[in-house]
């Protein structure tokens, strides 16, 4: 076995996390890319419903995996144990389960007063919805956070599972956890983080809200400041790929305009009323059309003109912006994105997806029985 040191400001943090789903499961790669021991309790046993992406889930890269059956003592009591040799607890289920498994916060702080235990929930834990199902769409829907996302007299478009799992689930979770960590260090008491996608999502419409309260916002989709003007858009180029324009500030609108050719046309020459947005949006399209992408990139990339092309994640890794940067990485053979932020002093770095239970001998001997840890969380496994 190849040993790699971890590396990282969270080394030396004890995470403990049992298996989830979405948010709860980013958060902990958060804190592993950054040097936390992330131990992952994996299920001992997979239903014929579990989705398991083996070396494919990237959530799980750095983590080290023991398997358990919390259906049973055994199980429960080795958590527990485990608890008692941690800083946080991790766990995304509906309210309730945690109980019935008699792995409630009360009981795992019983047995480690520091203990920060977070709680992932869409809902979150109280509230008459805290024990409906759902999804990153409907906690979205519900805080407000998806009300901007479409165009004018049509439905929402539906948003990749960003903004609420991992915008305003696992980034609020993980900030909450270090935040209470800092708390149980200072005072020996430990906590519970109830980390909610509905309050988070809603807490990052506040920068929307304070346009809002402004008159740069209305209610009416297509008729604000960042949602409808033809100069904060995406068009489609001639070759059939797109680009966007975000020229929000005069100064840099008056330059896109001028790379554009439009400099001495006056319906441009201003930011103009929401009622000739549709108009101005339409010449927009047909001028963005007449060019490839690459074409449009070789006049506006780089300027002040706040523009930029859109890109899938196969094109933003070889983009020579993101590929000069290392924004994406190939692990193991899968494509994604490195360690954020950065750390001038302690790097940060992505370590491999365990295998399910792959460190149980090891993770059960350091944290209970006390032998000197091996610091295997960016070994290959090999």
């Amino acid at each position: 076995m190849t040993v790699v040191a971890t590396s990282g400001p969270l080394r030396g943090l004890r995470i403990l996390e049992i298996q989830g789903i979405g948010p709860a499961p980013f958060c902990g790669m958060l804190l592993a890319d950054l040097g936390a021991d992330v131990v992952l309790v994996d299920r001992a046993h997979i239903g014929p419903e579990d989705r398991d992406l083996g070396a494919h889930t990237v959530v799980n890269r750095g983590k080290r995996s023991i398997a358990l059956d919390l259906k049973t003592p055994e199980g429960v009591r080795t958590v527990l144990q485990l608890v008692e040799q941690c800083d946080v607890l991790v766990e995304g289920m509906r309210p309730g389960v945690m109980e019935r498994l008699g792995l409630s916060p009360e009981v795992c702080l019983a047995r480690n007063p520091k203990l920060v235990y977070g709680r992932m929930t869409g809902w979150g834990q109280t509230g008459p919805l805290a024990q409906a199902a759902g999804h990153d769409l409907n906690y979205i829907a519900l805080s407000g956070a998806l009300w901007y996302s479409g165009h004018p007299g049509e439905a929402p478009m539906t948003p990749p599972s960003l903004v609420g799992d991992v915008g305003g689930g696992a980034l609020y979770l993980a900030v909450g956890l270090l935040a209470a960590v800092m708390h149980a260090r200072a005072t020996g008491q430990g906590q519970v983080v109830d980390a909610a996608i509905v309050d988070g999502s809603a807490n990052m419409m506040n920068l929307l809200l304070g346009l809002k309260s402004a008159g740069l916002f209305v209610n009416e989709r297509g008729r604000s400041l960042l949602d409808g003007p033809h100069w904060y858009r995406s068009y489609r180029c001639k070759d059939g790929r797109f680009v966007s324009v975000g020229a929000v500030e005069p100064k840099f609108r008056r330059l896109l305009i001028d790379k554009l050719g439009l400099a001495g046309d006056d319906a441009f020459a201003g930011a103009g009323d929401a009622g000739t947005w549709p108009q101005l949006h339409h010449a927009f399209a047909e001028l963005f059309a007449t060019r490839t992408c690459d074409e449009w990139c070789a006049l506006l990339e780089g300027s002040d003109a706040c523009f930029a092309p859109v890109l899938n994640p196969d094109q933003a890794a070889k983009h020579p912006h993101m590929a000069e940067r290392g924004v994406y990485e190939d692990i193991d053979g899968v494509l994604q994105a490195a360690p954020a932020p950065r750390f001038s002093q302690t790097p940060a770095r992505a370590g491999h997806v365990p295998r399910r239970g792959q460190h149980q001998q090891e993770v059960l001997a350091e944290w209970l029985e006390g032998r000197p840890a091996r610091h295997p969380i960016m070994d290959n496994g090999s």
